[in-house]
């Protein structure tokens, strides 16, 4: 068909290619001597096929030896490689290619490993061979399967996983390249191939293609053989494309050149061809085809639904947008798996009769509480207990198969180091124990997420704190706070009085008086009780933001020194990890554990570190003290360490270290204890959900309970963050908005009152018989000090009039002591008007006194001239 098209539409083409076709029996002897008989007795310049790559590589060392290129369309072995064979071109696709795409596929779901099934001879298999090598994949953990094999086979190992259950949910199956185009092949149905994903080589859609498999339908029909399919797959595609490129590179060649030297130069033209074929673009690379787009396909019902796309530049994108993308969710269409289940396989199982791993258990003598061993003396028996244990076996009854544990003891040694390794040895499947997560021991084990809190901490003993210091009231304000409220008090009082003293008889009399109703009105705002009434508006907004910011201040206080006197009766002897190191005092580190290397590194010298195995020798060691040959405080991880507290609460407490050095951070955190699992291991993602499960839960608090008592002590332990005494105090930093507030408000209200002080007497300020601007200044100190009689509290019909004859009375005593009548200037004033006046208290008689004996003075000057 492929000769046939290409001369109708090359008709003025002067060469003809003449087909000789042989049998090759599906055999590799066969395969050889028919190629042997097509290069000596028919004298061919070129080969199409064989059709399996075992075939073509006998042939293509004949082919070589004969310099007659060799041409293949579907031996896909990444073993025959163009380089070593000159004359062998490869008009298909590398199957290297195809694992490339399959690769990432396995990736995209987290599968951690897969079951490749293939053939490696050309042996027929029994249906007997087939299931005993299915039943060996059914035993094993794995569910992941790779089948890349002649069509035939695979098809029938296919149809028996399925007669024995390995077709239904959490299988996995992938079909490669020459399986998938030819699951249509021979009338096959694809009931069998429920749920499978598959790679497949993208075809284009075309005119040409599509008028290609009209006829090849007439063909078969005509020949009847209709059942042999309905549509031409991508093989005969290639072979079709394939006979074109030859016939094309036959035209270039010259038909007179020498039978040695016809080869080289057909196999130049041949790989300068290119054009647009059926199965897309043909161009060959290396004497091999140009790798294509891969089709992600999965077998649904009577379809092969396309869910994705693999390109040898971007990989995996999703089949509609074409588009790259992380997240598998975006990457894939919808996919229904074997079993007809729309959840994703975890890619492996534990068989249901349950797997036996060996767990690994650390023996040591201290830290019983995390993981115990016991011996029976009588039945030699040996038993395993402890926090550690129970978490695990709770996580193991979460996990959807079975699990038992088979525990083994082994001793640490001088490093938990060495448990790790062994998991990496393969001696245990797994180790359970108080097994701190670090990034070097995750370098040869998985950990499963940590059941414990994390992080390197202190403890250190505790002393009596029961406040009998007569200064303890001033312990719950630092000293900043204490000067600052302090100057508050006093400037809020002289504040107040600037304002009242004019207005307000409260705030009037002798300088000594003002100044100690002034401080008391202010300090009196602390209880408020003050006795004294503020009348000026603006002194009534500044003590409204003050008592509000006492307010605050007070009760602090008040939560503060309770604190101070009922909470905090302990406190710890050290904090200051520097000052341990400084003074030369000795601290404990568990035996065994990496803590020691943390302190090493913190700059503590080797004599200052002493080892404990269990809480008893800590406690020990505490209680001794340095002096006493003991340590001042023990460093460990917290989950230690709160085990060692709860059982100690009234001697010891448990601080976070702290260092004086600006910018110093020394490494104190950990991701707790977990539990170690080979690498890759299956059962650590598993066990990880199962912890999350069980941390959850309310057995965790029984378990907790079960092995620290933590319900019983807890009210006897004041718990671990209640000793930090250093922040309970209050400072000034807390409080200093309030303070800014109470200060912005006094502030704009003493502009106020200046302003309108200077407006109201502005008179006095611009007036040229002032003199001096001393002298003006003077006159308004003076205005200043005296009572305001225009304000509204000291308004009344009679003693009103006499608060203005009495101001205009000091204001003539002013103006006479200044002198201003020696100068000649006249003063009219009725010596009845003050007579005839009520005395006031406050201004005193001798001030109209005065002014009526001036008067007198007056009348006798001839150039003024009084009225009555």
């Amino acid at each position: 068909m492929s000769l046939s098209d290409f001369y109708q539409t090359h008709p003025h083409y002067r060469t003809r290619l003449a087909l000789h076709i042989r049998d090759s029996m599906e055999d590799i002897v066969e395969a050889s001597v028919a190629a042997y008989d097509l290069i000596n007795n028919e004298q061919v310049r070129a080969i199409i096929g064989p059709r399996s790559s075992m075939q073509a590589e006998f042939m293509i060392k004949l082919a070589t030896k004969s310099q007659v290129p060799t041409i293949t369309f579907s031996a896909t072995s990444p073993l025959l490689r163009t380089i070593n064979n000159p004359y062998f071109v490869r008009a298909t696709i590398d199957d290297s290619f195809q694992a490339e795409a399959i690769a990432s596929i396995v990736k995209s779901f987290e599968w951690r490993s897969v079951v490749a099934i293939y053939v490696d001879n050309e042996l027929e298999a029994s249906d007997d061979n087939i299931l005993k090598e299915l039943y060996k994949l059914k035993t094993e953990q794995t569910r992941v399967f790779v089948i890349n094999m002649d069509s035939s086979l695979g098809f029938r190992v296919l149809k028996k996983a399925r007669e024995i259950g390995m077709m239904e949910e959490g299988y996995v199956w992938l079909l490669s390249n020459g399986m998938t185009h030819m699951m249509r092949d021979n009338g096959r149905s694809l009931e069998t191939m429920q749920g499978l994903l598959g790679v497949r080589s993208h075809v284009p859609q075309s005119k040409e293609r599509e008028d290609f498999s009209l006829r090849w339908k007439r063909k078969l029909e005509k020949e009847n053989r209709a059942g042999d399919g309905t549509e031409p797959n991508v093989f005969a595609l290639w072979a079709y494309d394939s006979v074109t490129a030859l016939a094309m590179a036959v035209e270039k060649t010259n038909t007179k050149t020498y039978m040695t030297t016809y080869g080289p130069h057909l196999l130049e033209a041949l790989s300068d061809v290119e054009f647009k074929g059926l199965a897309g673009d043909f161009k060959l690379i290396n004497r091999q085809l140009e790798s294509s787009t891969f089709e992600i396909i999965n077998v649904i019902g009577d379809e092969e639904r396309i869910i994705g796309l693999w390109t040898p530049s971007n990989g995996l994108v999703n089949a509609k947008s074409n588009k790259t993308t992380s997240f598998l969710g975006k990457r894939f269409g919808p996919v229904i798996w074997p079993g007809n289940s729309n959840v994703v396989p975890k890619g492996w199982e534990i068989p249901t009769s349950g797997k036996k791993i060996k767990v690994g258990i650390p023996v040591n003598k201290g830290f019983l509480n995390f993981v115990e061993i016991k011996t029976n003396p009588i039945s030699n028996l040996t038993t395993v207990r402890g926090y550690a244990i129970d978490i695990f076996e709770a996580a193991l009854k979460e996990l959807p198969y079975s699990v038992i544990p088979q525990y083994g003891f082994e001793p640490p040694g001088d490093d938990y180091n060495d448990l790790v390794y062994q998991v990496f040895d393969g001696k245990w499947d797994a180790i359970v124990g108080d097994i701190t997560i670090t990034s070097n021991r995750s370098s040869y084990v998985d950990f499963t997420l940590p059941y414990t809190e994390s992080g390197v901490s202190m403890i250190v003993p505790v002393t009596s704190n029961k406040n009998k210091n007569a200064w303890v009231f001033l312990k719950p304000w630092s000293l900043d706070l204490w000067i600052t409220t302090g100057c508050f008090f006093v400037l809020i009082g002289f504040v107040v009085w600037l304002f009242e003293h004019r207005v307000n008889t409260d705030f009037r009399g002798p300088p000594h008086h003002q100044i100690g109703t002034s401080v008391c009105f202010s300090f009196s705002t602390m209880v408020f009780a003050h006795r004294e009434k503020v009348v000026s508006n603006l002194a009534r907004f500044v003590v409204v933001v003050w008592c509000f910011v006492v307010l605050v201040l007070t009760q602090s206080y008040t939560a503060s020194l309770t604190s101070f006197l009922t909470v905090q009766s302990l406190h710890p002897t050290a904090t200051n990890v520097e000052d341990l190191i400084r003074s030369g005092e000795s601290v404990g580190y568990q035996q065994g554990g990496f803590v020691k290397d943390i302190l090493l590194g913190l700059k503590f010298s080797e004599s200052q570190l002493k080892p404990f195995g269990s809480a008893e020798e800590c406690d020990d060691l505490l209680s001794k003290g340095t002096s006493k040959g003991g340590i001042a405080a023990a460093f460990d991880e917290v989950p230690y360490l709160k085990d060692i507290v709860s059982h100690n609460c009234s001697k010891y407490a448990m601080v976070e270290p702290s260092f004086k050095t600006a910018g110093f951070k020394p490494s104190f955190k950990t991701a707790g204890f977990g539990f170690a699992f080979p690498k890759n291991s299956p059962m650590t993602g598993d066990v990880s959900r199962a912890i999350l499960k069980v941390i959850q839960s309310k057995e965790m608090s029984l378990i907790e309970n079960k092995w620290f008592n933590r319900l019983s002590l807890a009210s006897d332990c004041p718990g671990p963050d209640t000793a930090d005494l250093s922040s309970n105090r209050l400072t000034l930093s807390s409080f200093w908005g309030l303070f800014l507030i109470s200060g912005v408000a006094s502030f704009l209200a003493l502009l106020i009152f200046v302003a309108l002080f200077l407006y109201e007497h502005r008179h006095t300020l611009c007036s040229n018989s002032e003199g001096s601007i001393w002298r003006k200044l003077k006159s308004l100190f003076i205005i200043f000090d005296a009572k305001d009689i225009k304000s509204h509290t000291f308004k009344s019909s009679a003693v009103h009039n006499s608060f203005e004859r009495a101001d205009k009375a000091i204001a003539t005593k002013h103006v006479i002591k200044q002198g201003v009548l020696a100068k000649g200037a006249c003063f009219s004033m009725s010596e009845e008007h003050f007579r005839t006046q009520p005395k006031h208290n406050k201004f005193g008689e001798s001030d109209i006194e005065f002014v009526v004996e001036r008067q007198r003075e007056i009348k006798q000057t001839p150039r003024c001239k009084l009225s009555a």
